[in-house]
């Protein structure tokens, strides 16, 4: 009898701690992650993404630039005075390539997309009239941290379809890689970058940038990465504070998680304003090389998710014109002409505009933008100069 007693004893143990253990496991079952919003989004220069959105109940559709190297979210100061609205002074500043700027802010805002409000934003006030210009679409703002943060949000560069879902879990597509990057605000990552010698540093994974490869001279001086043998090609850039002066080259190889990319077109640029905090990182690496996959932004997992697309293995851009065109009032203007670069050998002056290019007189900017990545060929512009007509051709440089 006592046998059996002790028996049952434990019998109801067994089933106590079960039933607690199940009730333990249910009571912390994360939901599944859901569908919220679905949209189509537009892609400029570099694969930079540019999304629609509508703030507050203002009619109006503005564009916004979807950027992980953004640590907030923020207006474009001609969108605001076009609503009318008064940002509020504020101590803060913003740091970017180009200069540090203060910035008033728009406090408890809310962003409309198709079927999703999202509420609370505290949007920062800048003037991005220089990425309207060099991207030839108007950029009404800068969507960063302040999203990513709050949402599992999925890019899909086959289909241009952006997914903004809850937190929740989620099962990650098969044949892809899984980043686990340092997430404050802003996500870093470990890469290889190889050339004379082989360097891991880590990068700032920034799909705001529509460059492959951007690397801090800081960096450059003290790995002694490049080849002798490398030449440096002088580029304009444009970033947060305005227009900077840049170089470009190649570097042999990056390397990320099982994923490497052979000969990659790289920018050299000065951290006058130390936004790579070097040696904390190197540099960043942009939307040229992160377009080719498709992607899931976890950040409340701190999770990256990156499966190669249809894009990955395109060829990079190695053309090398040494002008930039600027889409201003609805002119495109050359910016400035770096010496000794094919388009100073041309001729062109910067402030000219741009009628035609190789006979397309469409002013058709992407269009023309494309055409001048024809490395190793020459193309005919028909310029206007002091209101003259000039035909100039320019022989496009490879820099590979």
């Amino acid at each position: 009898m006592k046998k059996v007693t002790q028996l049952t004893m434990v019998a109801t143990l067994l089933l106590l701690l079960t039933t607690y253990r199940s009730q333990a496991q249910e009571e912390f079952v994360e939901p599944p992650s859901r569908l919220l919003s679905r949209f189509p989004f537009m892609q400029v220069t570099g694969g930079v993404v540019i999304l629609k959105a509508q703030l507050d109940n203002f009619p109006d559709t503005l564009q916004f630039i979807l950027d992980s190297g953004s640590s907030g979210i923020s207006l474009d100061s001609a969108t605001v005075a076009y609503f009318n609205l008064k940002p509020e002074p504020s101590d803060k500043t913003i740091r970017g390539i180009a200069g540090i700027k203060k910035v008033g802010f728009l406090y408890n805002r809310k962003l409309r997309f198709p079927g999703l409000v999202v509420d609370s934003l505290n949007f920062h006030v800048n003037d991005y009239s220089v990425l309207s210009s060099v991207y030839g679409e108007r950029v009404d703002g800068i969507i960063g941290y302040s999203l990513l943060s709050r949402y599992i949000i999925k890019l899909d560069y086959d289909s241009l379809k952006m997914e903004i879902c809850t937190k929740g879990s989620i099962r990650y597509p098969k044949g892809g890689f899984l980043i686990k990057p340092i997430l404050n605000s802003l996500p870093v990552q470990t890469a290889r970058v190889r050339d004379e010698y082989t360097y891991n540093a880590r990068f700032l994974h920034d799909i705001g940038a529509g460059v492959c490869l951007m690397l801090s001279q800081d960096f450059i001086d003290d790995s002694v990465l490049l080849r002798k043998k490398r030449k440096l090609y002088p580029k304009e850039g444009e970033g947060i504070g305005g227009k900077v002066s840049m170089h470009m080259t190649v570097v042999k190889e990056l390397k990320f998680g099982p994923y490497r990319f052979r000969n990659i077109p790289t920018y050299i640029f000065e951290d006058t304003y130390n936004v790579t905090s070097y040696p904390y990182l190197g540099g960043l690496i942009g939307n040229d090389i992160f377009r080719r996959f498709n992607v899931i932004f976890n950040y409340p997992k701190r999770d990256i998710h990156l499966v190669p697309n249809s894009h990955f293995r395109e060829p990079f851009d190695y053309s090398y014109s040494g002008i930039e065109l600027y889409l201003t009032d609805g002119k495109i203007l050359i910016g400035d002409v770096a010496v000794g670069s094919p388009g100073e050998l041309a001729g062109l002056k910067e402030g000219d505009q741009v009628v035609g290019i190789n006979n397309n007189l469409t002013q058709n900017f992407a269009q023309y933008k494309i055409a001048l990545q024809a490395a190793g060929e020459k193309v005919k512009m028909l310029i206007k100069r002091d209101n003259e007509l000039i035909q100039l051709e320019m022989k496009i440089r490879s820099i590979l």
